[in-house]
């Protein structure tokens, strides 16, 4: 038996649990036999996933359930093969589910045709939709399910005590996931996913990359005042909600005013 390495109390990380970087940051979590997942990672990682998860004696047939934060293809692209193998229902938001039923190769990014990227993202049903305000039950434990859109429009985060399962919405050094039009990424809705993360009165922060990390709120301000310039910015093009510099060209252009 592999002795396991729990960074809280019933969670384990298995990139932590493997000391190597497997992927995007795969958590169990478990109380007594039972147990879930969320997230997966890639499609080439999941036997050796899952053989850590044997050798440390928790129960295959005992996953209740497998969780996707969100349907980038680097947190799902293991999804139907993991269901297969432990037979367990899959849970999603219902604006994942749909990518991931056909396995859309644009809206997971596992196609960036300018980057040469061409990933295969196999279809995988889901047999639950969860969004907010719905809870997930592992023994005795509970999970409360946040919709935390902004990085995609599918984006969840789960809390569970002090602890937030807080997906791509900020790692430990102020960067946030993806901002990209094609990608569904709003920045007004991540601005408010943010702002919820910094009221809460959750002590710390289990991201979908990197390590996990203590609440900071001046972090948190950092990055929010970022995003906030983001807005009124042409740095992630119809993302923004406005580019005030085109205003101001209007009138130059107006008054016939030339370059100073």
């Amino acid at each position: 038996m592999l002795q396991r390495r729990p960074i809280f109390p019933n969670v384990i990380e298995m990139n932590f649990q493997a000391r190597e970087r497997l992927g995007c940051c795969v958590y169990l979590v478990y109380d007594g036999p039972e147990w879930i997942l969320i997230d997966i990672g890639f499609e080439e990682t999941v036997e050796e996933i899952v053989e850590l998860i044997r050798q440390m004696d928790f129960p295959l047939s005992q996953c209740k359930l497998i969780v996707a934060t969100h349907a980038d293809v680097d947190h799902v692209q293991g999804l139907a093969k993991l269901k297969q193998i432990l037979r367990a229902p899959v849970a999603a938001h219902p604006r994942a589910a749909e990518i991931l039923a056909t396995g859309d190769p644009i809206a997971t990014y596992a196609h960036i045709p300018a980057q040469d990227i061409f990933m295969n993202m196999p279809a995988v049903k889901v047999d639950q939709t969860i969004n907010e305000g719905d809870t997930l039950q592992v023994g005795n434990l509970t999970l409360e399910v946040w919709f935390t859109p902004g990085h995609t429009d599918n984006q969840l985060s789960f809390r569970m005590g002090e602890l937030l399962f807080s997906g791509d919405n900020i790692y430990r050094d102020g960067c946030v996931g993806v901002i990209d039009a094609h990608h569904g990424s709003s920045i007004e809705d991540f601005l408010n996913s943010l702002r919820r993360i910094r009221q809460s009165d959750v002590k710390w922060l289990l991201p979908s990359h990197g390590p996990p990390f203590r609440k900071d709120d001046a972090l948190l301000d950092a990055t929010i005042a970022r995003l906030e310039e983001y807005l009124y910015r042409a740095d992630f093009g119809t993302c923004a909600k406005d580019w005030p510099l085109l205003d101001q060209w209007d009138q130059e252009l107006a008054e016939g005013k030339l370059p100073e």
